[in-house]
């Protein structure tokens, strides 16, 4: 991690997380090639806290980013990264938050 990012303790656990984070909302909407390479290019300047949601079309190109930077070494593993993510309005009624839920992690993680 960039040594001239702050950190806090998290209170639960020895975990330290950045203080500073990339947003990933863009208006009007760059394209995921565009967000991709940010959050790249925010890896390697020392980025590790990253936050998205579905309605910013940012968490798939958030995850094809962080498959990089694996394959590439520039993180060792995606425990390094910090990612907050919203679940959006239209996914907030009982029977689509867990669906919501996970289709933002399959998509922080590369995965579909």
């Amino acid at each position: 991690m960039g040594s001239n990012i702050p950190m806090v303790s998290l209170s639960s656990s020895n975990v330290n997380i950045p203080l500073i984070g990339l947003g990933t909302a863009v208006s009007p909407f760059p394209g995921p090639e565009a967000i991709k390479e940010a959050v790249l290019n925010a890896i390697e300047l020392g980025y590790h806290h990253f936050h998205s949601a579905a309605a910013y079309y940012s968490e798939k190109p958030l995850g094809e980013a962080i498959a990089v930077a694996l394959s590439h070494g520039l993180i060792n593993s995606r425990d390094e990264l910090f990612i907050s993510s919203k679940l959006w309005c239209c996914d907030a009624h009982y029977d689509r938050v867990l669906p919501g839920l996970q289709l933002s992690l399959r998509l922080h993680t590369g995965h579909q």
